[in-house]
């Protein structure tokens, strides 16, 4: 079965593993495996395609084998829109925690970690992250108000927790 993609249509571009080819981004297993969406522009024999690649990639040959193509389906929660996230002039962002949800001990060796969930703004509960509480602290004591020890008090794994964590 072959695989046929039309003009116009929205495609990712694999990311190849070889040096000096297609390197983008960071190197390693956290490394994009696809990038994009590229347009395409226009279809060359059975099994190439030429696609609309950015100005900063002018030195990349812009046709590429079916193989190197992943389709893409578009979805409209994959949009941000730029005012949403306070993009700065650098282009960058800073995510801020919308509240924590859960928290846990890391048994190690030696210590114990104190670790919360986090669910971050502009995303959804899937993508909520554990956190090193103390970092958290720090880093944001608007989400650690002073505690009321009127407030009902729960214990979960050995810990004590008021209730703000169980929002």
């Amino acid at each position: 079965m072959d695989i046929e993609y039309n003009v116009g249509d929205e495609d990712f571009l694999k990311v190849s593993p070889w040096k000096k080819v297609l390197r983008f981004f960071r190197k390693g297993k956290l490394s994009p495996r696809f990038i994009g969406t590229y347009h395409i522009i226009k279809r060359i024999g059975r099994v190439a395609y030429q696609l609309e690649l950015p100005p900063e990639s002018d030195r990349i040959h812009n046709v590429f084998h079916v193989s190197m193509l992943r389709r893409y389906q578009s979805n409209p929660s994959h949009v941000i829109l730029v005012q949403d996230i306070k993009v700065r002039f650098d282009l960058t962002f800073e995510e801020e925690p919308k509240q924590t949800i859960d928290l846990d001990v890391k048994v190690l060796r030696t210590k114990q970690v104190p670790l919360v969930k986090v669910l971050w703004r502009n995303h959804d509960s899937s993508e909520a992250t554990w956190e090193p509480e103390d970092a958290m602290r720090q880093q944001y004591p608007h989400l650690y108000p002073s505690c009321n020890f009127k407030d009902e008090i729960y214990f979960k794994k050995d810990r004590v927790v008021t209730s703000y964590f169980l929002n």
